[in-house]
């Protein structure tokens, strides 16, 4: 079996990269991720994956674009839910470039990283990679790799891997500093989030003026 390993990251690696190489599978990591802002969040990521896949002597493949202006401009299009980004553009963006780069060169599995972390829509991740290698006449290998969730965090923290603190966008990072935040502002308030997805919590405190983003830091 010749597998393409899409690849969000070092950290998400290190547990199912042990996984596959316990199998006897020795999988090619590939890194394409337009996904991941401002540029110094994409060079820590890619420049870590690369002197880890080096520690570890694992191949990597590296397909070198950073994409903020094209990733913006197709969340915000009328075509795409920006509380469903993941699901309509970004994991389909990188999961087809996996799909069609492992066609054009020979590789016959395909599976990704984005099944590590416990933090992705799982579920959703499986199915659309399952239909793309379908389409593209890849074998799909999944596992569950979250099991493992844990002892990889904690392998990439002794081995002093760069770890970073939201999933990649600049609507991820805003999420992750800014929207639990105000969650739980807005509970303090009176006011329950009837939505666990924090985007939408985000997008109706700015709405209902409940709270001042500019303000946020300050005042949580």
């Amino acid at each position: 079996m010749k597998l393409l390993l899409h690849t969000c990251c070092a950290p998400c690696s290190v547990y199912p990269v042990k996984v596959l190489r316990k199998e006897g599978i020795e999988p090619t990591l590939f890194w394409y991720n337009p996904n991941i802002h401002p540029y110094q969040e994409y060079k820590a990521r890619r420049d870590c994956l690369k002197e880890y896949a080096k520690k570890i002597g694992a191949e990597l493949v590296v397909q070198d674009y950073y994409g903020l202006d094209e990733f913006v401009c197709n969340v915000n299009s009328s075509a795409c839910n920006l509380s469903r980004r993941c699901e309509e553009y970004c994991y389909p963006l990188r999961l087809r470039e996996a799909c069609e780069y492992a066609v054009a060169n020979g590789y016959d599995a395909i599976s990704t990283t984005l099944l590590y972390s416990i933090y992705q829509k799982h579920d959703f991740v499986r199915e659309i990679l399952q239909a793309l290698a379908d389409d593209y006449g890849l074998t799909f290998v999944y596992r569950d790799f979250r099991e493992g969730w844990e002892e990889g965090q904690r392998e990439a923290r002794e081995v002093g891997l760069y770890m970073q603190k939201y999933c990649g966008c600049v609507y991820s990072e805003e999420e992750s500093f800014i929207g639990r935040k105000l969650a739980k502002k807005m509970q303090k308030q009176g006011v329950s989030p009837t939505n666990w997805n924090v985007r939408k919590v985000i997008e109706k405190s700015k709405k209902d003026g409940i709270i001042d983003l500019n303000k946020t830091t300050s005042a949580v």
